[in-house]
């Protein structure tokens, strides 16, 4: 490959058509390493709209190192993968405690920061220090499998290396920051999952093209299973107010809050479901009265279908004992949005809000 041809047509495509991103503004290490935790497994419009909301509150280290976890994540939620809110405040706190309040700028220190891998690293040292390191992410591989016209799984620690050497060999001196985020726009732009060729300007470069392999490339590993589950859960109404509990350190959404429910076991219906999960998780004996709705959604490779019901208590009211939270209570409806739901229960408090028979609950 001709390495100064390459890299010259790419940055002055680059330089005509790259999106005008909030984070390019102003690409300081805080805004760039927020910018790229968000746009991990998350659509580039939503990215945008969240990290404005972000900065807005926590314009730089030390504010988002001073808020509670409990804004944090309320703050998150929507974007999904909430371990990455946690670890964007635990690193907050560090960068405050241990590198005295300034992002450090040497590869292998922020590469120490919670939730930092060698991807994150690399466009932080790149994009806003200037320094010579690969941003090596889906797009870089996909890129690259199709230019070196690889043969082996990219994904794989041979493929990746491979990936990483040829980007840290192709790295201008004077444009590092623009060359990673070149190759990482392109590929999003361009050398997609299906591919622009025909708008492609460094086609005489790509190996795949020539040899005919573009849609063989990348060679992926095999999809894994997808996963399907059947949920209930309730929406407990007591003296106008609502029954919600914070799930554990440790578990699927730890220290989101949710409405008691969980699986629906072999040969139960979703009310046999609820009624006992009720009784398993805060000893209440409850009765469902009315189908809510039925929410779907996905996290990883999990399918679920949640039937969702108004309860109300079985008989004498009682405190809920909490078995599989940290803590929990009564709140009101129009106080919901104040905590971070997973996005299936923030699904039916959206839906509830939209139907009459509901709406009235949500009034303060």
């Amino acid at each position: 490959m001709d390495q100064t041809g390459f890299t010259r047509k790419l940055l002055q495509w680059y330089d005509a058509e790259h999106r005008d991103l909030p984070w390019r503004h102003e690409p300081s290490p805080y805004r760039v390493w927020v910018s790229e935790i968000m746009a991990q497994q998350t659509q580039m419009d939503r990215v945008v709209e969240y990290y404005k909301r972000w900065m807005d509150r926590f314009p730089d280290v030390r504010s988002l190192a001073e808020a509670h976890e409990e804004e944090v994540l309320n703050l998150w939620e929507g974007l999904g993968y909430y371990t990455r809110a946690r670890n964007l405040h635990r690193a907050a706190v560090l960068i405050e405690e241990h590198f005295k309040g300034e992002f450090p700028p040497d590869f292998a220190d922020i590469r120490s920061l919670p939730g930092v891998g060698d991807y994150t690293a690399g466009a932080v040292a790149s994009i806003a220090f200037g320094r010579n390191e690969p941003a090596v992410d889906a797009n870089v591989l996909r890129v690259f499998a199709r230019l070196l016209d690889m043969d082996l799984p990219v994904r794989d620690r041979a493929g990746r290396n491979m990936v990483e050497d040829a980007v840290r060999r192709l790295i201008p001196d004077d444009r590092p920051g623009d060359f990673n985020q070149a190759v990482m726009e392109f590929g999003a732009l361009i050398c997609r999952k299906n591919p622009r060729c025909e708008a492609c300007p460094v086609r005489e470069f790509c190996r795949a093209c020539e040899m005919g392999t573009v849609p063989l490339r990348p060679v992926l590993p095999a999809s894994k299973e997808v996963i399907r589950i059947d949920m209930a859960t309730g929406f407990l109404v007591h003296q106008g107010r609502v029954l919600i509990q914070k799930r554990k350190p440790g578990d699927v959404w730890p220290g989101l809050w949710e409405f008691p429910g969980g699986c629906i076991e072999p040969g139960e219906t979703p009310e046999q479901a609820l009624r006992r999960e009720y009784l398993e998780e805060v000893e209440l004996a409850v009765e469902p009265v009315e189908k809510i709705t039925v929410v779907r959604y996905s996290y990883t490779r999990y399918r679920v279908t949640m039937d969702c019901f108004l309860c109300r208590y079985d008989g004498e009211p009682a405190e809920p004992i909490f078995h599989e939270a940290v803590k929990g209570g009564f709140v009101k409806p129009a106080e919901l949005s104040d905590y971070a739901l997973p996005s299936g229960h923030r699904k039916l408090v959206d839906r509830m809000l939209a139907d009459m028979r509901f709406a009235h609950l949500f009034k303060s």
